[in-house]
C-alpha cells in the first residue's frame, strides 16, 4: 500500500508509466476508415504479452504492476515523438477529467486533500472504498487520432474494484460502484483476479475486432454490429477494469467501423459505377460493330472476347444488368442476321460467278485451235478480263474451271510461239538479205547526185521485195537505211542549189541597191547636205552587209 493510503488520504495510485500498455500509434491517416497500420498490430501484441505477464504473476502491488508494465513498454517500439500522447476518444462519450490533480473522494473515506476545482461525491456505499481512478484526457494530435489505450486489468486489479467482507465484488464506474457478483470460493484478492481476468478477456475480444477492421480483414458492419453490442453491455458487465477507459475505446472502434462501412459502401458504389461504365462501353462497341463491321472474322472473334469479359465483370444489380445483356444480346443478335444475309448474298454470287466462268472456259477450248494469232490473242485478253470481273466461286469449282480456262490458254499461246518461231527464223534470213543490201547502199558515190538517185531507188526496190525482219531488226536496219536515203538527198540538194537561178539575182539585186545608196551619198555630200549624206551611206552599207551574205551563200553550194 503506498504511502497515501496508509494515511487514510485518497490519493491516485495510477502512475503515468505504468498505467497502460504504450502503442505504437499509426501512421498518418491511419485514423477512423483508413487503411490498416502498423499501430493497431503492435498494440494488440504488447496487450497480448501483458495479460500473458499477469496471468503467471496473479495479483500484483503497484509497484511491481509498474514494473512489468515498463517492461512491457520496452519491449514496443517506440513511437514518434508527435503521436506519443494518445488522443481523446471519438463519439458521444468522451471521458471527462482534469490533466493532473487527486481524483475526488469516495464517501466514508478520510477527508481528501484539499484540490479544486471541489467535485461531487459518488453516491455513498459501504465501507472506504478508494478513489476512483479515471483515464486523463491529452490533447488532440495534430493528425488523425491514435488508438485509444485501455490497461488490462489483472496487472493491478485493486485499482479497479473491491472485494468486502462479505465477498461482494463491486467495479469502480464514473457514476461510483457497482456489484458484479459474488465471491465465496477462496481469498478475495482472488476473486478480484478472477473478475478482472474476464474485464481482459472482454479486452482482447475488442481489441481483436479492431485489429481486425485495422488489417481490412472481415465484414466492417459485423465489426460495428459487435462492438455496438459489448459497449450496451458494458453496463451489466460482471468484470472489473477500467469500463471508463474500454467504453471510450469502444466508441472509437464503433466510429472507425463505421467509416470503414461507409468506405466500403462507397467502394462497392464506385466498383458498381465502373462495372457499369464497363459494361456500356462493351455494349456500344457491340452495337457500332452489329452495324458497320465487314470484317467478318475479326469482328466474330471480337464479339467472343466482349462476352468472355463480360462474364468477368460482377457487382452490377440485376435490373441494370439484365438491361445491358438486353443491349450486348441485341446487338449480337443483330450483327449475326448481317454476317448471315452476307454469306447467303456470298453464295449467289459464287453461282453465279461459277455459271460465268463455266461459260468463258467454254469459249477459251473452242479458241484454243485458232490460228488467226492477233484477234485470237486479243480474244484471250479479253476473257482474262472477264475471268476475274467475274467473282470467286466455292474453291473446289473455281479451281477446276480456272484449270480448264488456263488449259486453253496454254494451248493456244504455245502453238502461236511455234509459228511464230517458225516465222522468226524466215525474219533472220530476210535480215541477214536487208543487211548485204544496206552494205551495197553504203557504198553509193554522190558526187554524182543523179547516178546516186538512181542507184538509191533500185536498192529500195529490191529492200520491199526482201520482206519482212525480227521484230529486234527492224529498227537497226531501217536507221542505216535512211542515212544512206538522207547521203542522197543532200547530194541533190547542194547541185540545185548552185544552179539555183533566183541566189544569182538576189546578188545582182543586192548590187544595185548598194550603188544606188552611194551615189545617193555622193550627190547629198555635192549639194552640202551632210544629213542625208550620213544616212545614205548608212544604207548603204547595211545593203553591202546582205549582199556579201548572199554572195559566200552562192560560193558554198
Amino acid at each position: 500500500m503506498s504511502e497515501h493510503q496508509g494515511s487514510g488520504t485518497p490519493e491516485p495510485v495510477e502512475d503515468r508509466a505504468s498505467n497502460h500498455t504504450q502503442v505504437v500509434p499509426a501512421e498518418p491517416g491511419a485514423g477512423a476508415g483508413a487503411e490498416p497500420g502498423a499501430g493497431l498490430e503492435a498494440s494488440a501484441t504488447a496487450s497480448a504479452a501483458e495479460r500473458t505477464e499477469s496471468a503467471q504473476t496473479g495479483t500484483a502491488q503497484t509497484g511491481t504492476a509498474r514494473t512489468g508494465a515498463d517492461q512491457a513498454n520496452a519491449a514496443v517500439p517506440a513511437p514518434p515523438p508527435a503521436s506519443t500522447t494518445p488522443a481523446p476518444p471519438p463519439g458521444p462519450r468522451p471521458v471527462p477529467g482534469p490533466p493532473r490533480g487527486p481524483r475526488p473522494p469516495v464517501p466514508g473515506a478520510p477527508a481528501a486533500r484539499p484540490a479544486p476545482p471541489p467535485r461531487p461525491a459518488p453516491p455513498a456505499r459501504p465501507g472506504p472504498p478508494p478513489p476512483v481512478v479515471r483515464p486523463e484526457p491529452a490533447p488532440a494530435p495534430a493528425g488523425p487520432a491514435a488508438p485509444i489505450t485501455v490497461t488490462p486489468a489483472s496487472t493491478d486489479p485493486g485499482r479497479w474494484g473491491r472485494v468486502d467482507e462479505a465477498g461482494t465484488v463491486y467495479v469502480r464506474t464514473e457514476s461510483g460502484e457497482r456489484v458484479v457478483g459474488e465471491w465465496q470460493a477462496g481469498a478475495p484478492e482472488e476473486g478480484l483476479a478472477h473478475f478482472a481476468r474476464r474485464f481482459d478477456d472482454l479486452l482482447t475480444e475488442v481489441e481483436l475486432l479492431a485489429t481486425r477492421l485495422a488489417a481490412g480483414g472481415g465484414d466492417p458492419k459485423h465489426t460495428l454490429n459487435s462492438a455496438k453490442s459489448i459497449r450496451d453491455g458494458l453496463d451489466e458487465a460482471t468484470v472489473v477494469g477500467d469500463l471508463a477507459g474500454l467504453r471510450a475505446r469502444l466508441d472509437q472502434l464503433i466510429a472507425e467501423a463505421e467509416a470503414a462501412v461507409e468506405a466500403a459502401r462507397s467502394a462497392r458504389d464506385a466498383h458498381r459505377s465502373a462495372a457499369i461504365a464497363r459494361k456500356e462501353a462493351l455494349a456500344a462497341e457491340a452495337e457500332q460493330l452489329a452495324a458497320e463491321a465487314t470484317q467478318w472474322k475479326q469482328a466474330g472473334d471480337r464479339f467472343k472476347s466482349i462476352l468472355d469479359e463480360w462474364r468477368t465483370i460482377r457487382g452490377i444489380d440485376r435490373k441494370t444488368d439484365e438491361q445491358l445483356w438486353k443491349r450486348f444480346s441485341k446487338a449480337r443478335e443483330a450483327f449475326n442476321r448481317r454476317r448471315g444475309s452476307h454469306f447467303a448474298e456470298l453464295d449467289r454470287q459464287r453461282a453465279a460467278a461459277k455459271a460465268r466462268k463455266e461459260e468463258l472456259a467454254l469459249e477459251a477450248e473452242k479458241l484454243a485451235d485458232s490460228e488467226d494469232w492477233g484477234p485470237t490473242a486479243a480474244r484471250f485478253r479479253e476473257l482474262m478480263a472477264e475471268w476475274k470481273a467475274a467473282g470467286r466461286a466455292q474453291k473446289e469449282a473455281d479451281d477446276a474451271l480456272w484449270q480448264r480456262f488456263r488449259t486453253a490458254q496454254d494451248t493456244f499461246f504455245a502453238r502461236r510461239a511455234a509459228a511464230f518461231a517458225e516465222r522468226d527464223a524466215e525474219f533472220a534470213a530476210n535480215a541477214e538479205a536487208k543487211k548485204a543490201l544496206l552494205a551495197e547502199a553504203e557504198k553509193i558515190d554522190t558526187s554524182d547526185p543523179g547516178a546516186a538517185r538512181a542507184a538509191l531507188r533500185h536498192i529500195q526496190e529490191r529492200w520491199e521485195e526482201i520482206g519482212k525482219v525480227p521484230r529486234d531488226e527492224i529498227r537497226p536496219l531501217e536507221a542505216r537505211l535512211r542515212a544512206v536515203e538522207e547521203r542522197v538527198r543532200e547530194a541533190v540538194d547542194r547541185q540545185w542549189q548552185r544552179t539555183d537561178p533566183e541566189a544569182e539575182a538576189r546578188v545582182a539585186q543586192f548590187r544595185e541597191r548598194v550603188a544606188q545608196f552611194e551615189a545617193q551619198a555622193e550627190k547629198a555630200r555635192a549639194a552640202g547636205d551632210l544629213r542625208r549624206a550620213q544616212q545614205a551611206e548608212s544604207q548603204a552599207e547595211q545593203w553591202r552587209e546582205w549582199l556579201a551574205t548572199a554572195e559566200r551563200a552562192v560560193q558554198h553550194r
